[in-house]
């Protein structure tokens, strides 16, 4: 440091180290102010054991079905990030939520970022929404009319991080069923590929449009084909691909015989 400050930018250097000290000063009094009222939430489900109902909930759950104790870690994460800000939702999250999943096998980091992405998702959410709220005087809208058009917009949303758990390349994780047939990095670009064309039909159902306006029987075969993609069951990959070119070959069919009928 002594030398620091006699050379040539030494004392520039300085200062900018000073500045982030106090900058990250500032910082760790912000997450322990959130990690002193989630302390008090945490302790309060401790104390109750309201905490441990809701794990052995869900280990019961996984014991028999994977996807229902996934579902329900989806209720129960949105339901404890509803109103609270990123860093207590993910100090609450990973407590009570991420470590039933890591039990029931899931990889640490996929199952605190499962909880933790429902965590967030909570801000688009109704009956809250705290973002439809900060957008309302934006919009100069009803924020329940915006908090259900935001849900409806971002419905691929609430279902990719289920992708996470049953394809764990897709966050560069070991385990994933594909690995052992495509090797690590082909199983990534699979899974990857696999939740782009997830994340797309599931954008046709909300938006109910790809070539030409979608029917509601057009849109819930879209909707199957969506939710045989994200897991990874018997067929159920083949079977969401071969409904995706299906719909997408007959939207476009449709489309030529619309262009015909307009001419």
């Amino acid at each position: 440091v002594l030398i620091t400050a006699f050379t040539r930018g030494g004392r520039a250097t300085l200062v900018a180290y000073r500045d982030s000290l106090a900058d990250n000063a500032k910082s760790a009094l912000t997450v322990g102010m959130a990690c002193a009222i989630v302390g008090t939430i945490i302790g309060m489900m401790t104390q109750t054991g309201v905490g441990t109902i809701f794990g052995s909930w869900i280990i019961g759950l996984g014991a028999k079905s994977l996807f229902l104790a996934l579902v329900m870690t989806m209720f129960l994460s949105i339901l404890l990030g509803t109103g609270i800000p990123t860093i207590p939702t993910y100090i609450i999250t990973a407590a009570l939520a991420a470590p039933a999943l890591a039990k029931l096998g899931v990889p640490l980091i996929v199952s605190h970022m499962f909880a933790f992405y429902y965590g967030i998702m909570a801000d688009l959410s109704p009956p809250v929404a705290l973002a439809a709220l900060a957008a309302a005087p934006i919009a100069k809208e009803n924020p329940d009319k915006i908090g259900w058009e935001a849900m409806r917009i971002a419905l691929a949303g609430y279902v990719i991080p289920f992708v996470f758990v049953y394809s764990p390349a897709l966050m560069l994780q070991a385990g994933d069923p594909m690995a052992a047939q495509l090797g690590f990095y082909g199983a990534v670009a699979f899974a990857t590929f696999k939740a782009m064309v997830a994340i797309a039909l599931f954008g046709m159902v909300a938006i109910g449009f790809l070539f030409t306006r979608m029917t509601v029987l057009e849109r819930c075969v879209t909707f199957v084909a969506a939710l045989c993609l994200l897991g990874e069951f018997r067929f159920s990959d083949s079977a969401g691909f071969l409904l995706t070119v299906a719909i997408v070959l007959w939207q476009w069919r449709q489309r030529s015989r619309s262009t015909a009928v307009a001419a």
